[in-house]
């Protein structure tokens, strides 16, 4: 066993939520590319052998860092082809029981309380501008709703999960 697994064993027991590190960003990172890794093809990428990087995992699972394992869903490929961002106005902060029971929706994949000229921002994909505008209109049918502004995307050049990597040239001291 090699120096690095035996120390991550003991800090398995003694820090079950300790700082990530170097190692556990490169799985978090080969993780998000590739969900259905094996943990023998992981320990190449990251230089430990597969049960370390089983117990890292576990470790990781069980920390909440990775809170599920999901596949990602082409829109065009289910019917859904529409995308769009829409920007909620609301009376205070807006989150009400009606509002938050729009994720019982599946075309409603985010919803966000934000800064700036709206209350919240949503994340929608749908079947077509049809589909965009019966959304809208439940929207407005909501208590509290003063307006909403959307925007439909043309083009995406880059969509992704949350990454594990930290880019040290935006940290300011």
């Amino acid at each position: 066993m090699q120096n690095e697994e035996k120390t991550d064993k003991i800090q398995n027991s003694t820090q079950p939520t300790r700082a990530l590190d170097v190692i556990d960003r490169k799985i978090l990172s080969e993780l998000t590319k590739d969900a259905d890794t094996s943990y023998a093809d992981l320990s190449t990428k990251v230089g430990l052998s597969a049960p370390a990087v089983h117990e890292r995992v576990k470790r990781l699972r069980s920390s909440g860092r990775i809170k599920q394992t999901a596949a990602l869903l082409d829109g065009s490929a289910v019917g859904k082809p529409l995308l769009a961002f829409v920007h909620l106005d609301t009376e205070g902060w807006g989150k009400t029981e009606e509002l938050m029971a729009l994720g019982n929706l599946p075309e409603l994949e985010e919803m966000h309380s934000i800064t700036g000229d709206s209350c919240m921002l949503l994340k929608v994909r749908l079947e077509n501008s049809q589909a965009l505008e019966g959304f809208l209109a439940k929207l407005y049918q909501l208590p509290g709703v003063r307006g909403t502004k959307s925007y439909v995307v043309l083009s995406t050049y880059l969509e992704r999960p949350v990454q594990a990597d930290i880019s040290k040239e935006l940290v300011t001291t």
